[in-house]
């Protein structure tokens, strides 16, 4: 493959931009240039992957098993950050409050993210069916739809849903592991007033993915360069910081049932059809 790969990126902030064009002189630093092509939602994205207009898919969780869904399987999984494995979505509540464990939820509100976001919603909702509550039924879901399509990367719906517990809308909100870890030391959130009281199975969140058909020797040009970038290298550690990560490591399928079970209980893209 002669020319530069195309790969694609969801502009869910502006700092993306920033991101992607730090990557970009970088790979072309490496001999490996690329040409970058921004997406306002995944949908297009992997519309943009299956159709050849590009040739990696930076995905969200979802998006990835959008692809698979929309490609017979034949999707591929090639690469992560390492702060996508083994993330988890808690349950926070007020200490003073009435729920003290997800059970406790029976009856109550809860407060979401976009209704896209799988670490906001759709996989939190997942863990209330294990527990045996239906959503459409024993728990009032307050949703929090903030940028639909973004996959809940913007974390406004997230923290909308915090604040609403705050000011005693909601008796429960969920949120992604790391945000609690980012706001309880910012000071969004007072660990004092707010505790976890439940959470859910882990589960990986973003990947690259490429298409079954992409010529191996390019992939491979591809993945030496971005594996080449190095977190105590100063001029890789800005774009790495503003991505969350310390290394990129490679891509594996096995952190994705617990979204795929909440996918396929809540019938999401049967919804999404409809939706559309």
């Amino acid at each position: 493959m002669d020319r530069p790969l195309k790969v694609g990126a969801v502009m869910y902030d502006p700092k993306v931009s920033v991101i992607w064009e730090i990557i970009r002189n970088f790979f072309e630093s490496q001999a490996c240039p690329i040409d970058v092509a921004f997406y306002s939602t995944y949908e297009l994205q992997v519309a943009g992957l299956l159709d050849g207009t590009i040739d990696v898919a930076w995905n969200s969780p979802l998006a990835w098993l959008d692809s698979q869904r929309r490609s017979g399987g034949t999707c591929r999984a090639v690469a992560m950050r390492d702060t996508d494995r083994d993330r988890v979505s808690y349950f926070v509540a007020p200490r003073d409050g009435p729920v003290r464990t997800v059970a406790h939820l029976r009856g109550r509100t809860l407060a979401t993210g976009a209704g896209d976001s799988p670490q906001a919603t759709i996989i939190p909702l997942g863990r209330l069916r294990r527990d045996g509550l239906d959503p459409a039924v024993d728990v009032t879901i307050r949703r929090f739809d903030v940028l639909v399509g973004k996959h809940g990367d913007h974390v406004g719906g997230e923290r909308d849903a915090f604040e609403s517990v705050r000011r005693g809308e909601a008796d429960a909100c969920a949120m992604l592991d790391l945000n609690w870890d980012g706001w309880t030391k910012d000071g969004t959130i007072d660990p004092d007033r707010f505790t976890i009281v439940g959470g859910t199975d882990r589960f990986d969140h973003c990947v690259f993915t490429v298409r079954q058909d992409l010529e191996a020797a390019a992939e491979q040009r591809w993945l030496d360069a971005l594996f080449a970038m190095r977190y105590d290298n100063p001029a890789h550690r800005e774009m790495m910081d503003l991505e969350g990560l310390k290394a990129w490591l490679p891509g594996r399928t096995s952190g994705f049932d617990a979204l795929t079970a909440a996918v396929a209980s809540e019938g999401f893209f049967e919804q999404a059809v409809r939706r559309g």
